[in-house]
């Protein structure tokens, strides 16, 4: 793999990111947890896909009551995933093999177990009584404010000791920090540095829009549907999808800390940010102010393509909806990761379609303008898997069952070894099971195996590299009123055009008679294309060269 210079600063720009979930990747040790030993076991087989870089879902000390997102030490790796020289053994082989490596940095909120939470609680008057979100309750006793937990329930809790609420955006041992408090910042920014040090590529920044809360804690209005959003903070179940969120998170106070967090990377040079923005309908607007400028973060995710809607008419709406108000910003495209179903079970009508929707999914986010990750196991074509209610781990799903099952059935272990035990993740019980209808697409069942998921994407990942125009060309679309996805992507004279059909029925497309197109087939495609017009069967696609 051609891994971009080090001295690059701009390798993020483009780049393909895999994202790793430790606890579900590869387990040495036999407790039935995924550890950075194994992360480092297994990087091969990542760097053998083409990708540029790793990002490492959270490995720090924690009581894992949301799976590592609640840090009780943000300078240390936690016991069940090894130590910080395992760490450090992990990122000398993955820059080995070309890859920089991504951390993922959760500092909208701690662990109730972590000691600056531990002291601000003991009083009202301790060095750090003012670190978190605190308030008065109402004279009746209730919460200040209505603001929700994305986890269900009010995002207040009551603290006996200090007799008074803390905001909690998620579970409530994992109170708010408050980062109106420059020491706050100061510590914040602390933690970053000593990852830094230690030769990190970058952060992945959860719940990027989360940091600051409006400093009057008023209510939080109603929600207004947007019929023409494109993007949900929570599902339907939810309570906290009713709410218009204007006070509890995404204030403008934040737009001068991410500031300070981009001079901080500067410092060090060829450092990116990848930031997390769930802010409903105002996403976009959300992106832009972030990553305009070229002094706050170099790129965000939303939930646009996170969704279950795998159509043309969508794509084409989140992508122009982007480029409409994101004037010198930049994106990050997926279609799966730890938090949503995997897109295979979200987009396959079909059991028998899952492995073609697999190719043209990856075929799809490939051609896209902007930076594009991968989670663990989408190159295998794995589905959700289904989970009885006692072997949920996940609290979000916990809470809202049955109507929503949660995070598990994406956070399930990665499978090696089609007839190893627990498909090679662990010679222990996993922590989460492996079901047979993953280990029947095990890395060892696809390798080498022409027509695979996995070969698929390691082409398709090739393909790509080789053609600058789709690692940052120009992106622009054509006007069709046949229900099917079309594109150029242009760079210093090369132009390429792709026609998509998302659909389970066979399409027929016509070239306009102003475009000349040479046929150039994409890795696993090659529909039939004669007198300008292209016939597609479903789930195809079609790639030429324009003259």
């Amino acid at each position: 793999m051609a891994a971009p210079s080090e001295s690059d600063d701009n390798w993020w720009r483009g780049a393909v990111i895999y994202q790793v979930y430790p606890r579900s990747f590869q387990d040495t040790d036999g407790d039935g947890m995924g550890d950075l030993r194994g992360v480092t076991r297994r990087l091969p087989h990542i760097a053998s896909l083409g990708v540029d870089a790793i990002w490492l879902s959270p490995f720090f000390t924690s009581p894992q009551a949301d799976m590592g997102y609640d840090v009780s030490d943000y300078c240390d790796v936690d016991p069940m995933f090894g130590t910080l020289d395992d760490f450090d053994e992990m990122m000398a082989e993955a820059h080995r093999l070309g890859l920089k490596v991504i951390i993922d940095q959760v500092i909208s909120h701690t662990s109730d177990r972590h000691p600056w939470f531990m002291e601000s609680r003991s009083s009202r008057t301790n060095a750090k009584a003012d670190w978190y979100v605190w308030a008065d309750p109402k004279p009746d006793g209730t919460a200040p404010n209505n603001w929700l937990s994305i986890f269900g329930g009010p995002g207040w809790e009551w603290d006996g000791v200090r007799r008074q609420y803390y905001l909690h955006n998620f579970l409530s041992s994992q109170p708010d920090l408050n980062f109106h408090n420059p020491e706050v910042q100061e510590a914040v920014l602390a933690t970053v540095r000593f990852w830094l040090d230690r030769g990190v590529d970058g952060f992945r920044l959860d719940t990027a829009n989360f940091y600051f809360h409006d400093r009057l804690l008023r209510d939080n209005p109603p929600l207004v549907p947007d019929p023409d959003a494109t993007s949900r903070d929570a599902p339907e179940v939810n309570p906290y999808g009713m709410q218009n969120h204007l006070y509890d998170k995404t204030q403008p106070e934040n737009i001068d800390f991410l500031r300070r967090f981009r001079a901080l990377l500067d410092e060090y040079g060829g450092r990116a940010t990848v930031g997390e923005i769930g802010d409903g309908s105002r996403s976009l607007q959300t992106v832009a102010a972030y990553t305009s400028g070229g002094d706050k973060l170099h790129m965000c995710y939303t939930f646009d393509l996170l969704g279950p809607e795998f159509t043309a008419r969508h794509i084409r709406r989140c992508v122009e909806s982007f480029q409409a108000t994101v004037a010198d910003g930049w994106v990050c495209w997926a279609f799966s990761n730890h938090d949503v179903m995997r897109h295979v079970s979200r987009f396959a009508l079909r059991e028998a379609d899952r492995a073609r929707v697999a190719k043209l999914a990856i075929s799809l986010l490939a051609t896209l303008r902007g930076t594009i990750c991968l989670y663990q196991g989408e190159e295998l074509g794995l589905p959700e898997a289904e989970l009885a209610f006692e072997e949920l781990r996940d609290p979000y799903g916990i809470r809202f069952w049955p109507a929503f099952a949660g995070r598990d059935g994406c956070r399930t272990p990665m499978v090696w070894g089609s007839e190893l035990k627990n498909a090679g993740f662990s010679d222990g019980v996993p922590w989460l099971p492996v079901r047979e209808g993953h280990q029947t697409l095990a890395v060892d069942a696809q390798d080498g195996v022409e027509g695979s998921v996995l070969e698929h994407y390691r082409d398709t990942l090739e393909f790509r590299r080789r053609r600058p125009a789709l690692v940052d060309g120009d992106m622009a679309f054509l006007g069709t009123n046949q229900d099917i996805l079309v594109f150029t992507r242009e760079k210093d004279g090369d132009r390429l055009l792709f026609v998509f059909n998302l659909t389970p029925e066979p399409q027929t497309f016509q070239l306009p008679a102003t475009l000349v197109a040479e046929p150039l087939p994409m890795p696993g495609f090659a529909p039939p294309f004669a007198d300008n017009a292209i016939t597609l069967a479903a789930l195809d696609v079609f790639c030429g060269r324009l003259r």
